[in-house]
């Protein structure tokens, strides 16, 4: 997986079982949180909400789990976001704890009309600066320091 985008998390009291080792789901909050800042911060989208009428919903998720990250982790989550159609966006994921493969998966998402719950095309404006992330990494390798970002920064 390209690691293109990286954002910075850290493993909270919520995300844990009682041994303060990561829940299985508390990884796709991290998933979810990297994905809702990459919309917002990178693409300036809201998210799930497209706009008013256009929804993203999981279609298909999946996780496998390498190392445990544990309470207090600091979490370095690579994005690498996927157009697979003018209706799917695919994220793929890597968590990484001190650089060590921590867990590994992805999201796949539809857009749908929110009133009829009927897939539709993602709205031209999002199409157009998904299409665009290739530059931007074009940008990014000649030379331009990747942005690290806090998921929970608002």
């Amino acid at each position: 997986m390209a690691k293109e985008i990286i954002f910075t998390d850290r493993v909270r009291i919520y995300d844990t079982d009682a041994q303060g080792i990561v829940h299985y789901a508390g990884y796709y909050r991290f998933f979810t949180d990297a994905a809702e800042s990459f919309m917002r911060d990178t693409l300036g989208v809201s998210y799930p909400l497209l706009d008013s009428k256009t929804w993203f919903v999981v279609v298909e998720s999946e996780a496998k789990y390498y190392k445990s990250a544990k309470l207090g982790d600091e979490l370095s989550v690579m994005l690498n976001p996927k157009l697979l159609s003018e209706k799917v966006l695919r994220f793929d994921f890597e968590i990484h704890v001190n650089g060590v493969l921590s867990c590994g998966g992805h999201i796949t998402q539809v857009s749908i009309d929110k009133l009829r719950w009927r897939a539709k095309p993602m709205p031209k404006n999002v199409l157009e600066k998904i299409r665009n992330l290739g530059t931007m990494r074009e940008e990014r390798r000649s030379g331009k320091k990747r942005k690290k970002r806090n998921a929970h920064d608002a």
